[in-house]
């Protein structure tokens, strides 16, 4: 088969599978139904395979817009892998991709949960490997092992809920909270949901996954992939609300957030400044899922899906016309050459900000109200707001140094917009970063509800968005030996640009002792004492027997004299003796 005519298919496909899911859900949400369907595979003498599956409005609204993306990365890949000659197997393996999110998104049943969720994972690693080079198998050893760890947990939530007599864990949820069996249960779906979506500790893989090729990072590293957490924790809420750890990852996905807000604005790599912008829409999600607002987190998982999605198609876009080069302070200047590119990473980066009336307004305006009128304490409260104005300072830097500085790579260049493959996929996802924030509103929403705050707090985003595009747009001005110099004073600059030592940490912290271990015992016992006392040793004796009895050939008149009187001695000592 022509692999584009496998793109176009699959394109198809997945359209269609999304325009059915789109008229599926509005069904199910008028007629407020749920679907629970069971297939039985085989059965003979009493026992039965049965394969489950839970249609409801939350995994409809989920399965369209997993599909809508992925139709549109597909269309995309055809342009921009144009030059691959494997096209067909990265196709195929984005489509696997696909297929194991749909399973982990209508599966009410735990081992069908791990199918997918050990799927997700193993096609993550061959998309981060596909450009073969040491970089991309460093970065698919960190995400696959991180990722390792939730799937263990999985494995063991398995093995407790033998207790129950069932794994359709969407039976348990409401009556056997109150378990202790369950708390356990709960507190390893929560750190599976950790390692999945990247919370702290366990955040250095998905800047890391950055080598996949970037329609990958588009589809897998903003929209899917790191969002299977959340929603692991959405249809897992009832659970989690009455166990201690929640309260614990309330804090940690603050932090989160709060970190790769910070690394944004120390980082160059275009790449890298977007996954560290995911990583805190993810901090965002995962804070108020454990604050209890489930139905917020599940209403800011979509529209961020949609614009973050768009935003990693235009910087692929951009890397390609920079001759593949990532790297920010080389571009600029981008605006007056690709014009509607730019319109695009320009409105998707302003969706991302919670600029009103985009998709991320209407998420993360609710989410910031909601914090504000819910009675917690203040760290949280200022790891809120603080994260936000750092997400309109990255995003202003990465404004300021794309659209606005001066174009720096070459003295010859040739920027040009006619590739409309691209194009087309993108704008498909533009129009959905404009509406898709309000008609989920009215969507998911069935009940309008009036948030009711002082003025100055219902404000408070807008000025934390003021003040952070003020100082985005004047530390980017900023020439190197002004207030830039000095916020990179070198051991602060550090700590915050290596994402709080997390890479370091969780590859060369975990694995140092065991190799150092390994080394001294190499040095010592392997190439020391038992190189002495096998090999070696007798070698050296060998060799020292054969020198003395080299030297008795040697046919030399004072050596027969000397053993002559040697013998006679030894012989008269004998003698004497006896």
């Amino acid at each position: 088969m022509n692999k584009h005519c496998l793109c176009f298919i699959s394109f198809f496909f997945l359209f269609f599978f999304m325009l059915i899911n789109f008229f599926m859900s509005i069904y199910f949400i008028m007629n407020e139904m749920v679907l629970f369907l069971e297939w039985e595979i085989i059965s003979f003498n009493s026992m039965s395979f049965v394969m489950s599956i839970l249609l409801d409005s939350v995994s409809l609204v989920f399965m369209m817009f997993v599909s809508l993306i992925s139709s549109s990365v597909i269309l995309y890949s055809k342009s921009y892998m144009s030059s691959e000659m494997n096209l067909s197997r990265f196709i195929i393996l984005v489509l696997l991709f696909v297929f194991s999110m749909i399973l982990l998104i209508i599966s009410p049943n735990i081992i069908s949960i791990i199918l997918g969720w050990d799927g997700l994972g193993l096609v993550s690693y061959c998309l981060v490997i596909y450009y073969q080079n040491l970089k991309s198998y460093n970065a698919g050893m960190l995400t696959v092992l991180s990722n390792r760890i939730g799937d263990v947990m999985i494995l063991m939530v398995i093995a407790w809920m033998m207790n129950y007599g069932s794994w359709n864990y969407i039976f348990y949820l409401n009556f056997m909270s109150n378990d202790w069996s369950m708390k356990i249960i709960s507190t390893m779906i929560i750190l599976a949901a950790m390692t999945k979506s990247a919370q702290i500790p366990f955040s250095s893989w998905l800047p890391a996954a950055m080598a996949a090729p970037t329609p990958v990072s588009a589809l897998v590293h903003s929209s899917t992939l790191v969002t299977a957490g959340v929603y692991l924790l959405i249809r897992f809420n009832n659970l989690l609300m009455d166990t201690l750890f929640i309260k614990f990852l309330l804090l940690l996905s603050g932090l989160t957030m709060f970190m790769a807000g910070i690394c944004a604005n120390y980082e160059f790599d275009l790449k890298k400044i977007i996954a560290l912008s995911t990583l805190s829409q993810l901090g965002l999600m995962m804070s108020i899922l454990s604050m209890g607002y489930y139905e917020l987190a599940y209403f800011h998982l979509l529209t961020h899906a949609m614009f973050k999605a768009l935003l990693f198609m235009c910087a692929g876009k951009v890397i390609h016309l920079m001759n593949d080069n990532q790297d920010i302070r080389m571009m600029g200047g981008l605006s007056l050459y690709i014009p509607l590119t730019s319109l695009c990473l320009n409105i998707s980066n302003l969706a991302l900000c919670g600029i009103p009336f985009l998709a991320g307004f209407y998420s993360k305006d609710l989410i910031l109200e909601v914090v504000s009128m819910s009675n917690l304490n203040l760290l949280v409260f200022y790891l809120y707001y603080i994260s936000t104005g750092l997400t309109m300072f990255y995003t202003m830097r990465l404004l300021m140094y794309l659209m606005v500085n001066d174009y720096n790579l070459l003295v010859i260049y040739n920027l040009f917009e006619e590739d409309y493959i691209m194009l087309k996929s993108m704008f498909m996802l533009l129009l959905m970063s404009l509406v898709s924030g309000s008609f989920l509103g009215w969507m998911i929403f069935s009940y309008p509800y009036m948030i009711y705050l002082p003025f100055n707090l219902k404000m408070m985003v807008i000025y934390v968005s003021l003040l952070g595009l003020m100082m985005g747009v004047l530390i980017s001005s900023m020439k190197i030996y002004s207030l830039n110099k000095f916020m990179k004073t070198y051991s602060l600059s550090f700590f915050l640009t290596l994402m709080w030592f997390m890479p370091s940490l969780s590859t060369y912290g975990l694995n140092y002792s065991f190799l150092n271990f390994g080394q001294k015992l190499l040095k010592n016992i392997d190439m020391g004492w038992s190189e002495m006392y096998s090999g070696q040793g007798m070698y050296k004796i060998v060799k020292y027997y054969s020198l003395v009895n080299y030297i008795y050939q040697m046919n030399n008149f004072k050596i027969y004299l000397y053993s002559f009187v040697l013998w006679m001695m030894i012989y008269f000592f004998m003698i004497m003796l006896l």
